[in-house]
């Protein structure tokens, strides 16, 4: 499927959601409640076969964030974008996709700890760089560092 093919397979698939062209790959925007349904939809379909999570990363734009899966399928060669926006920056929390694509361990901690992004249901989320005991989260455009940098 090319990408223009996979860009109209998905915005015939899936009406609800907004898909964009970009320069690599098609981009869909899904609701937070939907994340579940629509990756195991894109997993198991016939026609995407997205078998493989090779990225998956937060992305903070001040009045929420963005949560940002790249999938692709190892049969088809064809990749994608999925986002998820989350309103919510007290309480950030969204599904794990763990139990669809095992990669997201990693992927998961990483958001925790520099963003603090919960995911529900993930098996073992943790700080996995910086310790338990560290303040704040390093990536939010809000985080104040409160350690005296010395310039030379």
């Amino acid at each position: 499927m090319t990408k223009e093919e996979l860009k109209t397979y998905l915005e015939q698939t899936f009406p609800a959601s907004k898909v964009e062209e970009t320069f690599d790959f098609p981009l869909m925007f899904i609701d937070k409640s939907e994340l579940i349904e629509v990756a195991k939809r894109l997993q198991n379909s016939g026609e995407t076969l997205f078998d493989f999570l090779f990225c998956e990363t937060a992305i903070d734009r001040k009045n929420n964030f963005e949560v940002v899966y790249h999938l692709t399928s190892t049969i088809y060669h064809h990749n994608m974008v999925l986002k998820v926006v989350l309103e919510d920056r007290e309480n950030p929390e969204l599904e794990s996709v763990y139990p669809l694509w095992k990669a997201a361990d990693l992927f998961e901690n990483e958001i925790y700890d520099m963003f603090g992004i919960r995911f529900k249901n993930h098996p073992n989320l943790r700080r996995i760089m910086l310790g338990d005991e560290w303040q704040g989260f390093p990536l939010r455009k809000d985080y104040k560092d409160d350690v005296n940098v010395v310039t030379l």
